[in-house]
């Protein structure tokens, strides 16, 4: 490749939730570090998301879009986390309406993208990539193993469509999840809907693109890495991740300024090491009042440090009961504990020698930042991706505790506070904690020089420049 050559160009589509888009950046500062040149579509309300990005490359382009209207989506609505997991539906169906802006900008480029890199809800865009005559590659924020179950659910929907336990006989270790623990999206489908049929068929369409990139690594997934390989009969399967460990700054991931957050961090700093739990159940789900009272009661008799992160609902929410923390409870454990109310730093919060346990939902980028942190993961799913991979946590890998499972479950606070006390006062789970440190050296070692996740980044760049001689000779032979 010579210096005078110009580089490929790569246009990155991500879906609008935070846990799909912030990895997908984080991919996108890598390729940009690699002298990629790059164009991101957005629509005009989620441009802010890629302010960090842009402003640390101001070499990247955008591509920003109106969204199309759609019946089921609020006037103004651009992004998930203002709907949470109902949300997904329109997003999607809006989203799929870009097909033409999207194809009359590729063609009146001056120089166009040579490969499509699009989230794993963007399905639809391999049918795109053909048209303009790209390779399309699948960018999965979540893992490998949830792409096996959630392809074999996609492909036999008829068979699996009655059955309480589904068994998964052809997947490696041959797991089984009763049907209400597959993926929602899988689940909620309805037959015939214009708007599921373009999820289903963009679903189908993810497997059989040109390549997968996976924010997974050898160590977290490797022999379900594999089995895509087999599967998609070629090599271009790409674990990259973490990519937590890749981003331009992790500081303030998402959100808000963690200057604010001084008071938190001083509090640690006086904390032991590995004796604080860090609760918080991803930026979607709100937990009801019963859930609320039980948390709370089962940190009380915990005796445990903690830090607690609360959303922020609407005033009917609030009403409700939605993530209030119950009336006195603050000062009951004033000393040993904070609330967060809102955004919280977790990157940061997680990485302190202080915490040593993490209560999740699940969600595969608290997975990940819980993982390559080596906190033990007290596991508490509750819906999309977040059985199977807790599945992959607490039965295959052995760095997680199973708490609760299910939405609308409240745990019992005696048993909370007992695995929450417990572990954090170094008297139980040591084989647990002891195989989350392994895990995280593995991981953190994944995205160091020789690692495996470095050598795929590298691979996924050769092919970049193998679509751009591709397009080169096309040009070439019309010319």
């Amino acid at each position: 490749m010579s210096a005078s050559r110009k580089p490929p160009h790569i246009l990155v589509f991500p879906y609008p939730a935070q846990g799909h888009t912030l990895p997908l950046l984080d991919l996108t500062h890598q390729l940009s570090l690699r002298n990629l040149t790059i164009t991101i579509i957005t629509t005009p309300k989620n441009l802010p998301t890629l302010s960090p990005l842009l402003s640390s490359h101001p070499q990247i382009h955008t591509l920003v879009l109106p969204l199309p209207p759609h019946p089921l989506l609020p006037a103004g609505v651009e992004n998930v986390k203002e709907l949470g997991n109902a949300g997904n539906l329109p997003i999607i169906g809006a989203l799929s309406k870009l097909y033409d802006p999207i194809v009359q900008w590729f063609r009146s480029h001056p120089n166009p993208p040579v490969s499509l890199i699009s989230d794993f809800f963007l399905g639809w865009t391999s049918r795109l990539a053909n048209e303009i005559n790209i390779p399309r590659f699948t960018f999965f924020s979540s893992g490998a193993f949830l792409t096996t179950v959630a392809d074999h659910c996609w492909n036999y929907l008829e068979t699996l469509k009655n059955s309480e336990v589904v068994n998964f006989v052809a997947l490696p270790r041959s797991p089984s999840f009763q049907a209400e623990h597959l993926p929602s999206i899988f689940r909620l489908y309805k037959e015939s809907d214009p708007d599921w049929e373009v999820v289903r068929e963009g679903m189908l369409a993810n497997t059989l693109s040109f390549g997968c990139i996976f924010n997974s690594c050898e160590a977290l997934e490797g022999e379900y890495l594999d089995f895509l390989k087999k599967k998609m009969g070629h090599e271009r399967v790409f674990g990259v991740g973490p990519l937590s460990l890749l981003g331009s700054d992790n500081s303030s991931r998402g959100n808000a300024d963690s200057n604010s957050f001084t008071h938190v961090f001083d509090w640690l700093d006086e904390c032991p090491d590995g004796s604080v739990v860090y609760i918080c159940f991803g930026s979607q789900k709100l937990m009801s009042k019963a859930q609320m009272e039980a948390i709370a009661l089962g940190l009380v008799k915990s005796t445990a440090r903690f830090i607690w992160v609360v959303k922020m609902g609407t005033t009917e929410q609030v009403e409700d009961g939605y993530d209030v923390v119950p009336h006195g409870f603050e000062e009951r454990v004033a000393g040993r504990g904070l609330i967060i109310r809102g955004w919280s730093p977790q990157v940061m919060l997680l990485s302190h020698r202080a915490v040593g346990g993490f209560l999740s939902h699940c969600g595969w980028n608290s997975v990940v930042e819980g993982i390559v942190n080596g906190v033990l993961i007290l596991a508490w799913p509750m819906e999309a991706d977040q059985f199977v991979n807790e599945k992959l946590l607490v039965d295959d890998l052995g760095v997680a505790v199973r708490i609760c499972m299910g939405p609308d479950s409240v745990p019992d606070s005696d048993e909370l506070g007992k695995v929450i006390g417990d572990s954090m006062n170094g008297v139980a789970y040591e084989e647990e904690k002891m195989r989350a440190r392994s895990l995280k050296a593995k991981a953190v070692g994944a995205v160091r020089e020789g690692g495996s996740s470095l050598k795929d980044l590298d691979e996924l760049v050769k092919e970049m420049w193998k679509s751009l001689a591709k397009a080169e000779k096309e040009l070439a032979g019309t010319g």
